[in-house]
């Protein structure tokens, strides 16, 4: 996903808050399962996020330090990975997400490890259960939101649908992520596919193309730059009102402002959301596997799974994880959102890129 952290003072959604390395007590020798080494270095996305004294309980009950390494948005930490994997960078690998899943197993990315309370995460969530190598630990909805204030001076109801954005009265409204580049951007994509179908979904970008969308890199310039309804971003607001983001954005942009607004500023299209999730796994050739085990069932205890909502910006994969009352009013998970099986996105993800790509940058 890629995922959802947000941090007000610069940017309000997924790739907002930088990573932190721990210095708990402990020593900092790195090591393999029979060396006595007391580091487990946790490899992850830019938005991995967290409440300090949550981690630094599972450090003192462990008797491990977490160290966490950032890598980039989830595609670039994925490919680095699978790069490095016979000499990893770390033991544990969180962000790889439903979109790119298969390309980290097909790689052989990981080991397996079936996580203790795996059995309470919900169903749907579960994958790979012939082998175990990656545990679910989160999930979230790729949106397209709107700027409301917009909609509200222009008397113009917002879009509610992939088939909405596609109308004359939204042309040059709508700005995306590259599809090639930005998890939220092939999530949209994605979207696309499992609405309209292999028949139908490039003649949709066609219409979406002459219907004036425009194309960025990544999440914080299409949000923070181009997105009129942003309150992160040092840059000055842009003039589109409509951008693909998540399903989580409108409470980011709530519980981090100063003053809090009583509603949000934005709001979400709610039939044009994909479901994302994320996945954790033990990496093949890790040097600390049973510190890697640790934490990995630490990612799913409900300690951890109830602090995820205010930190990263998504649902938890647990049973009876606690959803605070905020970010479930701001930010609830779509109802019908776009799935597609992970068998699906792995027999077309990068051929749908490729066409992608010449239908739309070309």
């Amino acid at each position: 996903m890629s995922t959802t952290t947000r941090k007000f003072t610069a940017v309000v959604a997924v790739t907002g808050l930088g990573l932190v390395t721990l210095a708990a007590c402990g020593s900092s020798d790195s090591g393999d399962e029979g060396s006595g080494s007391k580091t487990v270095t946790l490899v992850s996305h830019d938005s991995f996020a967290y409440t300090k004294a949550v981690l630094k309980d599972f450090e003192k009950a462990s008797g491990y330090k977490v160290k966490v390494l950032k890598d980039g948005d989830a595609g670039t930490a994925v490919n680095k990975a699978i790069l490095t994997k016979d000499n990893p960078q770390g033991d544990v690998f969180f962000g790889v997400d439903n979109t790119l899943l298969s390309r980290a197993l097909d790689n052989g990315l990981f080991q397996s490890y079936q996580a203790k309370g795996s059995d309470l995460i919900l169903p749907q969530y579960r994958v790979d259960q012939d082998k175990h190598r990656v545990t679910p630990i989160d999930s979230g909805d790729i949106c397209v939101n709107y700027d409301k204030a917009y909609f509200s001076k222009h008397k113009l109801a917002p879009p509610t649908s992939f088939d909405d954005l596609i109308k004359p009265e939204y042309k040059n409204l709508l700005v995306t992520e590259n599809a090639s580049t930005s998890s939220p951007g092939l999530g949209f994509l994605l979207g696309t596919a499992a609405k309209y179908g292999d028949d139908g979904w490039q003649d949709y970008w066609k219409k979406l193309k002459a219907n004036g969308v425009k194309v960025v890199d990544g999440w914080e310039q299409a949000y923070n730059v181009e997105f009129s309804g942003s309150a992160g971003g040092k840059e000055a607001k842009g003039d589109r009102p409509l951008v693909v983001s998540y399903a989580s954005s409108p409470p980011a942009e709530v519980i981090y402002a100063d003053p809090k607004p009583k509603t949000a500023p934005t709001g979400v299209a709610d039939g044009t959301c994909f479901r994302q999730v994320e996945y954790a796994g033990l990496l093949s050739n890790a040097k600390n596997t049973k510190g890697g085990k640790a934490l990995i069932d630490f990612l799913i205890t409900k300690k951890f799974q109830d602090d995820m909502p205010l930190n990263m910006f998504v649902y938890p994969v647990r049973e009876v994880a606690e959803v605070p009352r905020e970010f479930r009013k701001f930010g609830p998970q779509a109802e019908n959102p776009e799935t597609l099986e992970p068998a699906k996105i792995a027999d077309n993800r990068d051929e749908w890129v490729k066409s992608w790509t010449s239908l739309v940058l070309k």
